[in-house]
């Protein structure tokens, strides 16, 4: 059965959204910068890539068309947020506008990580990562990194996916779901058309 086929069998989506609905991810806030550009937005796709305690690695996935991506394939590095479960604020600010028309970090403390990625104060915790390898995916960039700083600031509940559309405001809920539908239709056309190259039809 070919990719397109196959996405359009209801019963198979239905399926694979019905177990991917059993995994509630972390929301990640990852910032970039590249000289005086800075850059951040709100991650589901991070996840632990090494279980050897003196080798600490992640796997990110970007989206292409996000400001953050451009920063990150620039400077090889980024900075990896964890947020409080009560840290809304936080997500409308870096996930429902585009810093490619406005600048997130505008009336934000200066402050940044080892490596020179911005580094946010009120988060639960920060790692910094260093990009090692990279693999396209159509509609992402797929990072390898090596963490090589971080530190807990304070201890308590992360905010999830679940979370996250359970305690927002209705309103934020209402940008959250067109953004998310919008970005579905940039990722449906650019994983196709990326199928398609590698003659995947």
């Amino acid at each position: 059965m070919s990719p397109e086929a196959h996405a359009r069998n209801p019963a198979a989506i239905n399926a694979v959204n019905e177990v991917f609905h059993l995994y509630d991810p972390p929301l990640w806030l990852v910032t970039a910068r590249d000289g005086a550009r800075r850059g951040g937005f709100i991650a589901t796709a991070a996840t632990r890539a090494s279980i050897v305690h003196e080798i600490p690695r992640m796997l990110v996935a970007v989206a292409k068309h996000h400001h953050t991506w451009r920063l990150i394939e620039a400077s090889g590095s980024f900075a990896l947020h964890l947020l409080a479960a009560d840290d809304i604020a936080g997500v409308r600010r870096f996930g429902l506008a585009s810093g490619h028309q406005v600048d997130k970090f505008a009336d934000l403390p200066s402050r940044e990580t080892p490596a020179g990625s911005p580094l946010i104060e009120g988060t639960m915790s920060w790692l910094d990562c260093r990009v090692e390898s990279r693999m396209d995916i159509g509609d992402r960039t797929t990072y390898l990194a090596e963490v090589t700083a971080g530190a807990v600031l304070r201890r308590g509940p992360i905010l999830t996916v679940a979370g996250l559309l359970r305690d927002a405001p209705e309103a934020d809920r209402a940008e959250l779901k067109r953004l998310y539908a919008q970005d579905q239709e940039t990722d449906r056309a650019a994983i196709l058309a990326w199928r398609r190259s590698r003659g995947d039809t």
